[in-house]
C-alpha cells in the first residue's frame, strides 16, 4: 500500500462519524485532566483502560491517543495562569507563561501556546506519515538481537532522561524486570514467582499495575494537597497574538517543531525532554537572554511546540517497531495487546486500519483542540473549582469497577490496590514509577529477544555487537552511559570550586516553578 491509498484509508476511519465522537471525546478528556493539576495523560489513560476493551482496536487507540496529545494542550492553562502545571510537560512553561500572565498578557500566552502546539502536532503527524512506513519496512529485517538492543535503550535512555535520580529510576526498571518473570516461562513453560497461585500462572495483569500505580497511587497522593490555588487573570482577553508575538514566536515555533519531533522518536524521549530542550535553545539563540524567566513570549511558543510535535513522533516507534517510546505510549502498547493485536513491523499490512486510521485521527484531533481551546479558555479553568475529594472518589469507583470487569478476577482488585500503595509511596519518597512499568511491558520482549538470540549464537553474547544494527544501537549506550558520567564528574567537579556548570544555566537562571505534579508521564 502506497503512502497516498494509506491516507486515504487513514481519513475514511479517522472520519467515520463513531471516530469523529471519539477523537472529540479524547482531546476534551486530555484537555481537562491537563487542566487538572497533577492527573496526567498517564493516570488518566490507566483509569481508562478498561472502558477500551469494548469497542474497535482502532477505535481505542484514536480515543487514548487524543487523550495523550490533548493533555500537552490543557496543562498550558494553568501553567500561565496559577505557575501550577497541569502535567508534567507543562514545567517549562511556568518559567514565562506566568510572568506573562503578571503582565497582563495571559491571553497572548495562551493563545500563542495554542497555535504552536498546533503547527508542531500537524508538522509531526506529515513527519509521522513519511518516516513511519520506510522504518517499518527496514524493522521486517530486525531479528531477536535489534529487539534485544532496542529494548535495552529504551530502558536505559528512561533512567537516564528521567527528571528524579539516575540510580532510583535504574532500580525501578529492575524491579520492573523482575516483575514480568512472575508466571510462565516464554521458552520452558514451567511456572515461576507463582508461589502455587493459579491466578498467576499468566503473570501479573498489566491493566492492573498500571492502574495502580498511576490511578490510585496518583489519587492517594493528589488527597494529601491541601493548597488553594487563584488565577492572576480572572478575563482572559485578546487571546489571539499580535503581529509582533507571532512575528517572535515564528523562529521558536518552527524550531520547536523539528527539535520535539525528532526527541519524541527516541526512546526515553518525551514532553518533558523536549520543551526543557527547547526553552534552552532559545535562550541560547536569543539576542537578549535575559529576557527569558522575565515573560518572553518565545519561552512560551517553543516548549509547547515541541512537547506536542513530540507526543506525536512518539507514536513512530511503537507502531513500527513495537517499542513504546515512553509511559504512556507503553500503556496504549498494553491495550493493544489485550486486544490481541501487536504493533511491530506488521501493523501496517496486518492492520492498516490502525496505522493508518490513528495518524489521520491526529489530523482531526489537533484541529478540535485549536477550535476548541482558543475560546473556551475561561471554561477549562472553572474546573479547577471541583473539590479534590469528590474527583477522587469517582476516580477510585471507577478504577476497582474497571479492573474487575476485564477477567472478573478479584485478585486483580487486590493487585491494584496493592500497586496503588506502592505508587503512592514511590512518590513519597522520589522515585519514578515510568521506568517500572516501562520495564514491566519490554520485559517479556526483552528476554524472548534474548534467549532467542543465544539459541541462534550457540551462547555467545557476540551476536549483540557483529551484527550491525544491534552494535550501533549497543554503541549508543555506550556513549550514553559515559555522557552521563562525564556529565555528573563535571557536576560534581563544579560544586567543589562553587561555581555553577554551563549545562545547568537553564536550572538556576529561570524561576523554580511551583511543582505540585511528579514527573514521569
Amino acid at each position: 500500500m502506497d503512502l497516498l491509498q494509506g491516507i486515504v484509508q487513514g481519513f475514511a476511519v479517522a472520519l467515520d462519524p463513531v471516530n469523529i465522537l471519539y477523537v472529540f471525546v479524547g482531546v476534551l478528556i486530555g484537555t481537562v485532566i491537563g487542566v487538572l493539576p497533577g492527573l496526567g495523560p498517564t493516570a488518566t489513560i490507566a483509569l481508562l483502560l478498561p472502558l477500551t476493551y469494548e469497542i474497535e482496536p482502532s477505535t481505542a487507540v484514536i480515543l487514548l491517543a487524543g487523550i495523550y496529545y490533548g493533555s500537552m494542550y490543557g496543562g498550558t492553562i494553568t501553567s500561565v495562569l496559577l505557575r501550577l502545571p497541569g502535567e508534567a510537560a507543562s514545567v517549562v512553561t511556568t518559567f514565562d507563561g506566568y510572568e506573562m500572565a503578571k503582565q497582563g498578557r495571559a491571553g497572548p500566552a495562551l493563545g500563542i501556546a495554542a497555535i504552536g502546539s498546533f503547527i508542531g502536532g500537524i508538522l509531526a503527524v506529515i513527519g509521522l506519515a513519511l518516516l513511519a512506513p520506510p522504518l517499518a519496512s527496514l524493522a521486517v529485517s530486525f531479528g531477536p538481537p535489534e529487539y534485544v538492543a532496542l529494548t535495552v535503550l529504551g530502558i536505559l535512555l528512561v533512567t537516564y532522561l528521567g527528571t528524579g535520580s539516575a540510580l532510583k529510576s535504574l532500580s525501578m526498571a529492575a524491579l520492573g524486570l523482575l516483575l514480568a518473570t512472575i508466571g510462565q516461562d516464554p521458552i520452558t513453560g514451567t511456572t515461576r514467582f507463582t508461589f502455587g497461585e493459579v491466578s498467576l500462572f499468566d503473570g501479573l495483569d498489566f491493566v492492573a499495575v498500571a492502574m495502580g500505580l498511576f490511578g490510585v497511587g496518583e489519587i492517594l497522593h493528589s488527597l494529601e494537597r491541601t493548597e488553594k490555588v487563584q488565577a492572576v487573570a480572572k478575563k482572559i482577553r485578546n487571546i489571539w497574538p499580535s503581529r509582533t508575538d507571532l512575528r517572535r514566536s515564528a523562529g521558536a515555533i518552527g524550531r520547536g517543531s523539528v527539535l520535539g519531533f525528532v526527541i519524541g522518536v527516541l526512546p526515553g524521549g518525551g514532553g518533558v525532554v523536549s520543551s526543557l530542550a527547547s526553552y534552552a535553545l532559545e535562550k541560547r539563540r536569543a539576542k537578549d537572554p535575559s529576557r527569558f524567566g522575565k515573560g518572553a513570549i518565545e519561552g512560551v511558543a517553543g516548549p509547547e511546540t515541541a512537547n506536542n510535535a513530540s507526543s506525536t513522533s512518539a507514536f513512530i516507534p511503537l507502531l513500527t517497531l513495537g517499542i513504546p517510546a515512553n509511559v504512556v505510549l507503553a500503556l496504549i502498547f498494553g491495550a493493544l495487546l489485550v486486544q490481541g493485536i501487536t504493533p511491530g513491523p506488521q501493523l501496517i499490512d496486518q492492520h492498516p486500519e490502525i496505522f493508518w486510521g490513528v495518524i489521520a485521527s491526529m489530523f482531526v484531533g489537533n484541529l478540535m483542540l485549536l477550535a476548541l481551546n482558543i475560546p473556551l479558555v475561561g471554561v477549562f479553568v472553572q474546573i479547577l473549582r471541583v473539590r479534590a475529594g469528590i474527583l477522587a472518589a469517582f476516580a477510585l469507583l471507577v478504577t476497582m469497577a474497571g479492573v474487575f470487569s476485564i477477567n472478573n478476577d478479584v485478585t486483580d482488585m487486590w493487585v491494584v490496590l496493592a500497586f496503588g500503595v506502592l505508587g503512592w509511596l514511590m512518590k513519597k519518597t522520589g522515585f519514578e514509577p515510568g521506568p517500572l512499568v516501562l520495564a514491566f511491558v519490554l520485559g517479556p520482549i526483552l528476554e524472548r529477544a534474548f534467549r532467542q538470540s543465544m539459541l541462534i549464537s550457540g551462547g555467545s553474547l557476540d551476536v549483540f555487537v557483529t551484527r550491525p544494527i544491534s552494535g550501533g544501537i549497543f554503541l549508543v549506550m555506550a556513549l550514553v552511559v559515559v555522557a552521563g558520567i562525564v556529565t555528573a564528574r563535571r557536576r560534581r567537579l563544579a560544586q567543589h570550586a562553587g561555581t555553577v556548570p554551563a549545562e545547568d544555566e537553564l536550572a538556576t537562571s529561570t524561576p523554580e516553578p511551583d511543582r505540585r505534579t511528579t514527573p514521569g508521564e
